[in-house]
């Protein structure tokens, strides 16, 4: 399942929807890898990448399509480059939850929180802490 992401350009408190963008699995996992490491060379990717390594051109390449997608920059050292996020991993998930929640819950967060419970994913405990959640956003209103 491809990822879809609303790509925002944030200035001076102001934020805009650019484009709505789908990540591949592998791009996916290279994001995990800004996240994870922070700023980071094409080859420093590769060197942690498992076995086999790809190949220099292909990590590349993928860095190139996320920096057009909008979700890393670069900053230029000579003639080589060193990648970062543009985008943070909790803006990612919220956005990605949302376009879950309207693609495979009909836009129903009680479906989904529901299909939460239905499978044992949410204890009572955590549900009562939500319920807590919901009521403190209630009065602050």
């Amino acid at each position: 399942m491809d990822l879809i992401f609303y790509v925002y350009i944030c200035s001076r408190n102001k934020t805009k929807i650019l484009a709505m963008e789908k990540l591949t699995k592998k791009e996916d996992e290279l994001m995990n890898i800004f996240w994870d490491k922070g700023p980071m060379f094409v080859k420093e990717i590769i060197d942690i990448l498992p076995e086999p390594k790809p190949h220099f051109n292909t990590i590349s390449t993928m860095v190139r399509m996320l920096e057009s997608k909008g979700f890393v920059s670069h900053k230029a050292y000579g003639n080589t480059y060193q990648y970062f996020a543009t985008v943070q991993r909790s803006d990612f998930g919220r956005k990605s939850l949302k376009n879950i929640i309207k693609e495979y819950f009909n836009n129903s967060y009680k479906n989904a929180v529901s299909a939460l419970v239905d499978d044992g994913e949410l204890s009572s405990n955590e549900i009562k802490d939500l319920l807590q959640q919901i009521e403190n956003q209630d009065t602050k209103s």
